[in-house]
């Protein structure tokens, strides 16, 4: 099939979406589709040879972060010209009601569409606000995907209708055969854990983390708490004053890089506090064999199987985070028969299983001879809109 696929958020900044776009598309084109890849990102940044650069993106405060945006009627000419010269059999809209290039899309299009949704947010007053203004595009959607549970109850109940669950996806054997790497490998009297996610995004919970750690090294005084992940954390850090010298910032790792932590560190952490709608790291963690301590969100829970594969702790509870792990390191043996266990169910997300599982969605929009094209209402809508822009 000739696919395209609209990814909202920039390649400038990686994040989740973006990496599932990323590997969706390298999983499809290894199987012999040919996959286009819209998504914003700077003339200069590098991106792989099917992603069609869009231009640059602004940060803009969405669903409790801050998310790298593109809008506006030249954006929308280049979606148009990207969807003309695809001549698409498929398009895969990531994000469908985000305000970007995954909106504009979706205006703009016509045919064979399949919207995946990533984002649980149930109290979301942008949503509810939008739901009026999209619901006639909604309604071009021949398919919906959700990527979690938490994420289909958010479409049902903002935007109507439903979406099948499928789950994100990862490449479980490059986790798996990652090498340890002895920079990471805890002992004894030096145990490793890790954290990965933006360390200036309270929801990533890197401040429950880190209030945790004074009672950490009171058992454990050589801990390395060992921090992956853009952004500031200095203020953080400072506070927790002698304290400080447990945390190691490495800042934004590399794939192969972030694999071999994760094959090496005696736990992983994932102190989150909200706004999450799978686990993609947890995820990566058990492929790699990481023992997983994890907060007790709804959509974590999903997929540490109710505490089978990983132990949890009361969300946004630094005294019950430092209590999970302290019981996690002191037990060896319990540790690593969970990880044991989640390194078979972790299986059930690899791509190989996943994208079968897109693909059987992109057979059933495929109906008749039907292609992607351009909805005929949207092309002068869209230029009204630029004439008017030079107008003002």
């Amino acid at each position: 099939m000739r696919i395209g696929i609209v990814c909202p958020y920039s390649f400038d900044v990686p994040g989740g979406v973006q990496f599932h776009v990323r590997d969706l598309a390298e999983h499809l084109l290894a199987g012999g589709h040919t996959v286009s890849v819209l998504a914003p990102a700077d003339d200069d940044t590098p991106v792989p040879a099917y992603v069609e650069a869009a231009g640059r993106a602004v940060p803009v405060k969405y669903n409790g972060s801050v998310a790298r945006l593109q809008f506006g009627p030249v954006s929308a000419g280049r979606v148009r010209r990207w969807l003309d010269e695809g001549d698409f059999d498929v398009l895969h809209i990531h994000e469908p009601v985000a305000p970007s290039l995954s909106l504009l899309a979706l205006w703009i299009a016509t045919g064979p569409i399949v919207a995946t949704f990533h984002t649980a947010n149930l109290r979301s007053r942008a949503m509810q606000v939008a739901q009026p203004l999209v619901r006639p595009s909604l309604e071009k959607i021949s398919a919906r995907i959700a990527v979690s549970e938490d994420a289909r109850r958010t479409v049902v109940e903002h935007l109507g209708g439903d979406a099948v669950v499928i789950p994100n996806g990862v490449f479980v054997d490059r986790f798996a055969a990652a090498p340890t790497d002895p920079l990471w490998i805890g002992t004894p009297d030096r145990p490793t854990v890790a954290f990965l996610g933006r360390t200036d995004e309270p929801r990533k919970g890197l401040p429950v983390l880190l209030e945790a750690v004074p009672a950490l090294r009171a058992v454990h005084p050589g801990l390395r708490v060992l921090v992956l992940g853009r952004g500031d954390a200095d203020d953080l850090i400072a506070g927790l004053g002698p304290h400080a010298v447990a945390v190691e910032m490495l800042g934004a790792l590399d794939d192969d890089a972030k694999a071999r932590l994760l094959r090496s560190v005696d736990a992983y952490v994932a102190p989150h506090t909200g706004g999450e709608s799978f686990g993609i790291v947890l995820v990566e963690a058990m492929s790699a064999g990481a023992p997983v301590v994890a907060s007790d969100l709804g959509a974590f829970r999903r997929v540490l199987d109710d505490g089978d594969l990983g132990v949890l702790f009361r969300a946004g509870d630094a005294s019950a985070l430092a209590t999970a792990l302290l019981a996690t390191l002191a037990d060896e043996p319990g540790r690593r028969a969970v990880a044991d266990r989640a390194s078979i169910a972790v299986r059930r997300y690899d791509w190989s299983r996943v994208a079968e599982q897109v693909l059987s969605v992109y057979e059933t929009v495929r109906i008749g001879t039907d292609r992607v094209g351009e909805d005929p209402v949207s092309r002068g809508l869209l230029t009204r809109w630029r004439e008017g822009r030079r107008d003002a």
